[in-house]
């Protein structure tokens, strides 16, 4: 089957090209002996199929960061048919230089001009076919978001795969190349473009660019940021309204109950009645906590967060943040996966891996691990907290207090230098509607994937724990420790959940205010001690992947001494007394 890959510098539009050769059909793999993973799925061109890889981002075949390392070693090894070079138009000059490297080294190259559209808008006017005709390579113009150009870009790599396979490469690229190449390709590039590339205006930026990197501006932004893309959308919205009507009335209402009825008669074992539709059910409990609960609150969340990948304000964030990063030992690169983490922290720790140092990606772990919260458990917390402001701030209080504490001694602790900081900030731009649900689908469907299993496997094992006994047994270890904290002994089965899965713990929480269990005061110490408490079984074993497992083993037994602390403390400060 043949090959093509996707190359090109970050936030190009790769990931969007990707998605629509693919139609989605992603495999994700880590890249043999390394860390850093490689998408893969299936396009359907020329009447057959091919392979395409999505690559990690790239600006050299001289690498600096372990991206770029892996992406060398991959177009190295793999016997690639194509290799489908992604450039923002408006950039061409600073782009060009790696087409003329893949060039040097004997790749079949097709270059792609995506956002013609921005650069059109911005008076960049570029002769496409003189340019092809200088490189000797195919050169499409697109508007991906759209689009546009890409069924010409389907034809052009369609040609070159039917074309007679390439010269072997002779020419190994050096692993690091000195700055005079360097100054040389660029000139070179300079030279192509003579002519054939005419950049726009001087533009200055525009307020809003301009907010986004000022110190205060910055702040303000990230706030209305945060309170209407996860308080309203997410909390209020996913948390609240979407949840009401899949959990509460759809599931609660009508489909769970006439399936309960329908094996209360036609069901006679009863300890089989119980797998499926009793206390710890596979429908009652794992199918309604992911499809009730869950999916409803991670679904807004990964949209919210497609709608800042795709308008370029995440850079931007990056590079405001990259001044209060300091302070914990990270650079602003930190930010994408703190973000993330808001929304799965697994994935969030594999993200750690596009950090520059293993320092920074251990305290990005812990803070993840400590202090960042995922959508579902964010979503119901904020949902469950609101009606009480006080609560609400006082939670979100102690938060950023143990995130920012502990990011700081941890970053005292650890030996090493923060790494320096460079990013690429792409422009502001309106994202798309058709590829903001593409990303957000995906991720859903991934995340699906992951936490369906999981779910239904924990509701067998608590399951078996009840019908043996055992489930008692772990309540009565737990309890001295909830008394110690002013809380009730059936919230041990609710930190039972959270170890195999942070939301699936929240939304045990959810159940036990929805009943009456907890007051004001115990429902904000639970939620306190819930969101900085241990990570998640799934994490857990990604951090153990990625970190070793003595570092897994001691992030996690910080972090359980601190969420024990934090909650102890909010009960005194409350004056709620102990159990």
């Amino acid at each position: 089957m043949k090959k093509v890959a996707l190359i090109g510098n970050p936030n190009v539009g790769k990931s969007v090209l990707f998605y629509q050769l693919t139609g989605n059909y992603v495999i994700v793999a880590n890249y043999p002996g390394t860390t850093v993973e490689i998408a893969q799925g299936t396009a359907q061109l020329g009447g057959r199929p091919v392979i395409v890889y999505d690559s990690p981002g790239m600006y050299s075949l001289s690498p600096i960061t372990e991206e770029e390392a892996v992406a060398r070693r991959f177009l190295l090894e793999e016997q690639l048919d194509c290799l489908v070079h992604v450039t923002d138009a408006k950039n061409l000059p600073r782009m060009l230089p790696l087409t003329l490297e893949l060039l040097q080294y004997g790749f079949p190259v097709i270059l792609v001009l995506n956002m013609m559209d921005e650069a059109e808008k911005a008076g960049v006017r570029i002769v496409q076919a003189e340019l092809s005709r200088r490189l000797g390579i195919p050169v499409v113009q697109t508007s991906l978001t759209h689009g546009r150009g890409l069924q010409v870009l389907k034809r052009a790599i369609i040609t070159v795969l039917n074309q007679a396979p390439t010269a072997k490469r002779l020419i190994t690229p050096p692993a690091e190349a000195d700055p005079e190449t360097i100054l040389q390709r660029h000139h070179e590039a300079a030279q192509l473009l003579h002519g054939v590339y005419r950049p726009g205006p001087a533009a200055g930026s525009s307020w809003l660019e301009r907010l986004t990197l000022h110190p205060v501006g910055g702040l303000l932004l990230m706030f209305v940021v945060l309170y209407a893309g996860l308080y309203l959308f997410v909390g209020r919205f996913g948390a609240g309204t979407l949840v009401d009507l899949l959990e509460g009335v759809l599931l609660g209402e009508i489909v769970l109950p006439a399936v309960t009825e329908w094996l209360a008669h036609y069901l006679q074992w009863a300890p089989l009645r119980e797998l499926i539709s009793g206390e710890f059910g596979l429908l009652t409990l794992g199918f309604r906590y992911a499809f009730g609960i869950i999916l409803p609150i991670v679904s807004s969340f990964f949209f919210i967060f497609a709608v800042l990948e795709d308008s370029g304000y995440l850079p931007r964030l990056a590079y405001w943040a990259d001044r209060w990063l300091e302070k914990l030992g990270l650079n602003g690169r930190a930010v994408i996966p703190l973000t993330l983490g808001l929304g799965c922290g697994t994935m969030a720790v594999l993200v750690t891996r596009t950090l520059e140092s293993v320092r920074e990606r251990v305290l990005a772990t812990f803070l993840l691990a400590l202090a960042i919260p995922c959508s579902a458990q964010l979503g119901l917390i904020l949902a469950l907290l609101s009606p009480q402001p006080h609560y609400l701030l006082v939670w979100l209080g102690t938060i950023a207090l143990m995130f920012i504490s502990g990011g700081m001694l941890a970053a005292k602790i650890l030996p090493g230098q923060r790494a320096p900081f460079f990013l690429e900030l792409p422009p502001l731009r309106l994202p798309t509607l058709n590829a903001i649900l593409q990303k957000t689908f995906a991720r859903m469907r991934w995340y699906l994937q992951e936490v369906i299993p999981v779910f239904l496997l924990i509701s067998i094992f608590l399951w078996l724990l009840q019908q043996t006994g055992l489930l008692e047994t772990v309540v009565e270890l737990l309890q001295p420790y909830l008394g110690m904290l002013g809380l009730p002994p059936a919230l041990a089965a609710v930190f039972l959940f959270g170890f195999f899965r942070r939301d699936y713990g929240t939304a045990g929480l959810y159940d036990l205010y929805q009943t009456g269990c907890l007051n004001g005061a115990q429902l904000l110490i639970a939620s306190v001690v819930l969101t900085l408490f241990l990570p998640c079984l799934a994490q857990l074993a990604m951090m153990i992947r990625e970190r070793g497992l003595f570092t897994a083993v001691l992030i996690s037994f910080c972090v359980a001494v601190l969420a024990f602390a934090a909650g102890l403390v909010v009960r005194i400060v409350l004056g709620v007394p102990a159990l």
